[in-house]
């Protein structure tokens, strides 16, 4: 047997092992009130989502305390409630916000981020303040990104600025002085080359991310270059295709998932395969690296920062977070006639919640159905895209048949990812050890009746077929489809369709055309027409909505016309059913 036979060998043997023999081992400051999300949602619970450690590494936390921002504030003299960030007073670390959190990386203590930074949201009601955890922020990411950049560009570019900054981190020598700056200059290179390309004008504003770009040009962009920079600018896009932080409660039993249905989903291993990439488009450590050229051997895992166990435990979290009840009268009379109309005009077909493909560790999934109806487009043209492999030309999946590898020197950026992700899963046991997927196995074992060695051939076979299949690929023909998902929740989760044109869900019930061409995007809420309210005095941003004319412009209201053509009463009653869901 050849080296790479024998290589090739080790990888199948362990990346089976380690599953087969774990079957035997600005938001108020006032007192806030949390929604109803169901009795698994304890507070422990919460305050475990709030700090859990997924991988992601943005800055040394002793940097990001010395800087200033362009006012000359700090970043945490607010905890970052200029940016929407939500006080978390629970923090180990205390002055971060929800979703913020220090991890070490290398012996440096690191500013990290998790999944709660973009999956939890607070609103106002009537002076009141209501904590809804799982729905998407009202934060604005872009602005911190920014202000970050800007704030070591000053220190980088102003003598002075740089030397208060060394001496608020404890460079007090010249030695020190002058290792502390060129440790600078390597962070902020590729920091600042991807905000610079990446970053839209105007910017995504309160409550929207280009996620999906930026996971593509963050792995293409950043991490897959030659050493010892690794970086590909032209791999970089800019990322103005930003859609509303989707709501996350039932997010892990949804067959599929992304707002373009292109991920599978539904269980424990595709969520880990899911929750992998969107580590690496947050500052995740990703370095990957070729073991033996002549024959294409990459090492996915070198100097990588990804927390597999805290991966896996927010996955089990997420399933304890309950749709948020609505905490205000009903009226139960208009509930019913509101039902009506919802499962004849809105359920079948789209939102119902209906059996999805069964999963390996979960049978009963949701149907996601995918949808035209006619909204903005813009999303489409970045899963077409194409990017320069780097260190990954010829990378292939040998365990997975018919995975679309070896990568050739410019391939789909969806392989890139593809294989990155999925690489990164398979070297995993090697890297981290045998029992790194125990959580998974033992949670898939506990709700399963077949014996461990049958489910264990399944998992093998999922990791070798099923896991290729993560992503779907773009498709060729003229159809612009998003996920329609079961609407349980959905009073809480404004603004609405994928792109948050739409304010409220009264507005999403007349046509395009007299939907509102512009508002606020806030915190304060509408608990009438059931979303945002058009007051925003505090932190918000200002949506210009496109109508169907530039339905690829990232910003149409255009679209979703179902409904518009009730009666004003029918809409009433359709707008109290959907507040009881």
């Amino acid at each position: 047997m050849s080296k790479y036979d024998r290589f090739m060998s080790s990888i199948a043997t362990l990346g089976a092992a380690s599953l087969l023999t774990l079957t035997s081992l600005s938001p108020s400051a006032a007192e806030v009130t949390y929604a109803n999300q169901g009795s698994q949602w304890t507070q422990a619970s919460r305050n475990d989502f709030y700090t859990r450690d997924q991988g992601a590494r943005i800055i040394p936390f002793d940097w990001f305390k010395a800087l200033k921002r362009a006012d000359g504030t700090g970043f945490l003299d607010d905890s970052m409630a200029r940016y929407g960030y939500l006080p978390n007073s629970e923090s180990p670390t205390p002055g971060l916000p929800v979703g913020f959190l220090t991890a070490s990386e290398g012996g440096v203590r690191t500013l990290s981020m998790t999944c709660s930074g973009c999956h939890v949201r607070q609103i106002n009601v009537q002076g009141a303040s209501w904590r809804i955890d799982g729905g998407p922020a009202l934060s604005d990411f872009q602005a911190f990104l920014t202000d970050l950049d800007t704030a070591v560009d000053k220190i980088l570019t102003d003598p002075a600025a740089f030397d208060a900054f060394a001496k608020a981190v404890g460079a007090q020598s010249p030695h020190a002085h002058k290792q502390l700056h060129d440790d600078v200059e390597a962070w902020f290179k590729p920091y600042h080359t991807l905000m610079a390309r990446a970053l839209p004008t105007p910017g995504w504003g309160v409550g929207r991310a280009d996620a999906v770009s930026m996971i593509f040009n963050r792995v293409a962009g950043l991490d897959i270059g030659h050493p010892p920079l690794r970086i590909i600018e032209e791999n970089i896009a800019r990322a103005d295709a930003p859609v509303r932080y989707p709501f996350v409660w039932n997010a892990p039993i949804q067959d599929i998932t992304q707002w373009p249905g292109f991920a599978k989903n539904g269980d424990d291993i595709l969520g880990l395969a899911r929750n992998v990439g969107e580590v690496y488009g947050v500052f995740g450590v990703y370095r990957p690296s070729k073991i033996l050229p002549d024959v294409n051997i990459v090492d996915y895992l070198n100097e990588s920062s990804l927390n597999f166990a805290g991966l896996q435990q927010l996955e089990f979290l997420l399933k304890k977070i309950d749709p948020p009840k609505w905490p205000w009268k009903l009226d139960g009379d208009l509930i019913k006639q509101g039902k009506a109309i919802y499962e004849k005009d809105c359920a079948s077909g789209c939102h119902a919640e209906t059996a999805g493909d069964p999963r390996l560790c979960n049978p009963n999934t949701w149907a996601t159905p995918l949808q035209d109806v006619e909204t903005d487009s813009r999303e489409y043209k970045i899963l077409g895209r194409e990017a320069d492999t780097g260190v990954l030309e010829g990378a292939f999946i040998p365990l997975v048949p018919g995975a679309d590898t070896p990568l050739k020197p410019k391939d789909k950026i969806f392989t890139i990812l593809g294989v990155s992700v999925i690489g990164s899963i398979l070297e995993a046991p090697l890297h981290f050890g045998l029992d790194v997927f125990k959580p998974i196995v033992d949670a898939c074992i506990q709700r399963d009746s077949r014996s461990p060695q049958q489910l264990q051939t399944l998992i093998n076979s999922q990791i070798k077929t099923a896991l290729q299949n993560l992503y779907a690929k773009p498709q060729q023909a003229p159809q612009f489809k998003y996920e329609a998902r079961v609407m349980k929740g959905i009073w809480a989760v404004a603004p609405y369709l994928h792109n948050g044109s739409v304010p409220t869900l009264a507005d999403l019930l007349k046509p395009a055309a007299e939907r509102p061409a512009s508002f606020k995007v806030g915190v304060n809420y509408d608990i009438e027409n059931v979303g945002l309210a058009k007051d925003q005095p505090g932190l918000s941003s200002t949506y210009t909505a496109d109508d169907c004319s530039k339905r690829d412009s990232g910003n149409s209201r255009c679209g979703h016309e179902f409904g518009t053509k009730l009666a004003p009463d029918e809409k009433k009653a359709l707008l109290e059913y959907l507040k009881s869901l």
